[in-house]
């Protein structure tokens, strides 16, 4: 009864309501993204950092090196000397060391030079198709398949770099032997090949333009392909003897079997050569307390609209009060106590505080929706609207109802403490 009298009375001043459900509903969403958003990278972020103790590339910000070989966002610091680097991938110390070369992109998605380690790291099985063996055999990640409705079997052209509207690479067709299964990590995004397809599409690439005859007879066998396929498996073999001597690759993503070549490498490795040696777990550090200090300032902000929707719902209860004198008067004459007046307006403002919590939880879920659609496009990283980080935002309803409680104080307090017979004597 008491409710629901508190439900038409919370719509007595629908503007009063409206305005503080609104202030409500904007704090509480701003909150509710940025914990999605900061829970979220944080857990994409670690996760593709797995198993990787340092990368080695080339000299350069470390952050950079980091962010373009774990988690494919930024361009990379350069190249290195494979054969030098493939000493210290050697190194006992190490126990996987698996190279990354960058080549092409197809449709802006990056073809990466690897080796079927870097499936491993990710824990990615191939679901239909095999793991690429030969040159120009890829693998291609669950999210390409799906946004580019490719399958095992089909082929493509690369376009020149990492800008899709690079010049397309006609002598070698890609053949998709393999599709890997969905991770939620990077490798979902990327197209895997052999490190020798890099180097071999490099390669043609700088013949191609040396010398046109070539050009065609490359060509040919890529075509050829259905009347003589054991002559192109013959042509796949042959290339593999690409001399690795005066060869480049981007980085190496290194895991040790002890502490000690983590803590010596980052040292020694820039001494001793032209590479540097980062570790993912220093530098994502550093780019958390950078984001950190922004996502502190928001919350802080979001905060204070929820402090100021606190006050617009207490001055929207004691403005009431003064008119509903005589409706609380009543209510006592006709036998309601003292304590229920107090439930009466104390359930007012907690009805305004759920109906601004609900309301900011779906706003700031649908807003992630969008914000997860353009980073999808920028960096390839998605963020899931539908995750519930139920300990914080668990706290945030405790704090919503606080707010509602705390204004409803005062005015609960005078209706509890109101003279029947002096307001019934004054009507």
């Amino acid at each position: 009864m008491i409710t629901k009298l508190a439900w038409r009375n919370t719509w007595f001043k629908p503007l009063n309501t409206t305005l503080s459900i609104i202030l409500l509903t904007a704090s509480v969403a701003i909150i509710t993204v940025l914990i999605l958003l900061q829970k979220q990278f944080e857990d994409q972020f670690s996760s593709n950092a797995d198993g990787v103790d340092l990368v080695l590339g080339a000299q350069g910000s470390p952050l950079q090196l980091i962010l373009s070989s774990v988690y494919q966002v930024d361009a990379p610091t350069g190249n290195i000397d494979y054969p030098e680097a493939k000493k210290w991938m050697e190194n006992p110390f190490v126990k996987t060391a698996i190279p990354l070369a960058f080549g092409d992109n197809y449709h802006g998605f990056k073809i990466v030079g690897t080796t079927p380690d870097y499936l491993a790291k990710y824990d990615a099985k191939i679901v239909s198709g095999k793991i690429f063996e030969n040159n120009f055999e890829v693998v291609i990640g669950s999210e390409i398949a799906k946004k580019l409705n490719l399958k095992a079997g089909d082929t493509f052209f690369g376009s020149h770099g990492d800008a899709e509207e690079g010049e397309v690479h006609e002598e070698h067709a890609y053949k998709i032997v393999g599709v890997a299964s969905k991770t939620g990590k990077v490798i979902d995004n990327l197209i895997l090949s052999n490190i020798q397809s890099v180097w071999a599409m490099h390669d043609s690439h700088e013949h191609a333009e040396e010398a046109e005859h070539d050009h065609g007879h490359e060509e040919g066998h890529v075509h050829e392909e259905g009347e003589a396929h054991h002559h192109d498996h013959d042509h796949d073999h042959e290339m593999p003897q690409i001399s690795e001597e005066g060869k480049e690759i981007t980085a190496v993503l290194l895991k040790f079997r002890n502490k000690m070549g983590i803590v010596t490498w980052p040292r020694m490795i820039p001494q001793n050569t032209k590479m540097q040696a980062a570790s993912p777990a220093i530098e994502i550090n550093r780019l958390f307390t950078l984001f950190g200090i922004g996502l502190q300032a928001l919350q802080y902000l979001a905060y204070g609209i929820m402090l100021i929707s606190g006050i617009s719902i207490f001055i929207a209860l004691y403005n009431t009060l003064k008119e509903r004198k005589y409706e609380f008067a009543l209510l006592r004459v006709n036998g309601a106590t003292r304590f229920q007046l107090l439930y009466l307006v104390v359930i007012e403002s907690l009805i305004l505080c759920v109906l601004g919590f609900l309301f900011g939880t779906i706003v700031g879920r649908i807003a992630l929706t969008f914000i997860s659609g353009s980073s999808e496009e920028e960096f390839k990283m998605s963020f899931n609207p539908f995750e519930f980080v139920w300990e914080k935002e668990g706290f945030l309803f405790l704090v919503t109802i606080f707010v509602g409680i705390l204004a409803a104080v005062i005015p609960a307090v005078k209706a509890y403490r109101l003279n029947i017979s002096k307001t019934l004597a004054n009507a």
